[in-house]
């Protein structure tokens, strides 16, 4: 028979973590079902320099694994599985979890699976992924010893691994397709003082080229139409991220971009269902943000879950 859960948290973020913490310590039994490694995109960062109570900074690793530590001390479970499909059964007042390695049935959701990576869509790309073309400097940098690499984006992310590609690369080059960054002022300090850094203006790339591994870049200058190829060994694509959400068409709302609508205390159009973190609609993306919804949409699952239990007594 199927253990009943009284929270299924789909998604080990910052934000699933917590809502697992806190509905673990309300004596909720909970799960946390994340398809890739807690902590989710933390776990792929560096150093986390913005989170409060670290002022040196923490390595994303380190702060990934206490947070799934702090849920399980007390009694949180994790699963690795992959998310394939929900649904609720009215009668029971439960939900059903499917998952690629069987299923799980839970009183209440919250659905915290966070963003993807955002792909350029451009020859190449997708035939060289892990073959040069990659999208996490700290899982693949240090295989680019000594070599000229490209970071794609002028956001946070491309400019904070650009810097951290700089250990093992002997060039970076930072392409970017305006003429200024986006990045924190302090991010782009530090990456005009690194000598193994420049940049590239006004540019997008149009193709990556390689046979069994990436060779070069196909570049073209947004202002002159003028196209060059760049010879290079490794392309690291930082261009924003989009919701992991594929699994949720048809059961809550979502809105044009795929991010889940939620109304007062992180409730989705489904009864039952809560929402926290990336991939809800107008989200801040941060950690500390992320964190602060995990407690709200867990407070909230568990206001529910004792209205629930009043119904049935």
């Amino acid at each position: 028979m199927t253990e009943l859960y009284d929270v299924i948290v789909i998604g080990g973020g910052g934000a699933g973590m917590t809502a697992a913490l806190y509905a673990a310590r309300a004596n909720l039994k909970t799960l946390i079902i994340e398809k890739m490694t807690p902590g989710g995109q933390i776990f792929l960062t560096d150093i986390v320099e913005n989170y409060p109570g670290f002022p040196e900074g923490i390595a994303g690793p380190e702060i990934s694994d206490k947070l799934l530590k702090q849920a399980q001390k007390y009694g949180a479970k994790i699963q690795y599985e992959e998310v394939k499909g929900l649904e609720k059964d009215k009668s029971r007042q439960t939900f059903k979890v499917t998952t690629a390695r069987g299923s799980h049935e839970s009183k209440s959701l919250i659905l915290s699976a966070g963003a993807e990576f955002k792909k350029l869509g451009i020859p190449g790309e997708v035939e060289l992924t892990g073959k040069g073309v990659s999208y996490c400097a700290t899982c693949d940098g240090a295989f680019f010893k000594d070599k000229e690499v490209v970071v794609i984006g002028g956001g946070d992310s491309a400019i904070q691994e650009g810097i951290f590609l700089t250990r093992f690369a002997k060039k970076v080059s930072i392409v970017h397709r305006r003429d200024k960054l986006r990045a924190t002022p302090l991010l782009q300090e530090r990456a005009r003082k690194e000598s193994r850094i420049d940049f590239i203006w006004d540019t997008i790339p149009i193709g990556v080229a390689g046979e069994k591994k990436v060779e070069a870049i196909k570049l073209e200058n947004v202002k002159t139409k003028e196209t060059h190829l760049k010879k290079i060994e490794g392309v690291f694509i930082f261009i924003g991220h989009g919701p992991s959400s594929n699994f949720l068409k048809d059961f809550v709302k979502l809105d044009e971009n795929g991010y889940v609508i939620a109304g007062d205390n992180y409730k989705t159009s489904e009864s039952g269902v809560f929402v926290a973190g990336e991939i809800r609609q107008n989200a801040v993306r941060q950690l500390v943000s992320a964190c602060g919804e995990g407690c709200g949409a867990a407070l909230a699952a568990q206001h529910y879950l004792e209205n629930l239990d009043m119904m049935t007594i």
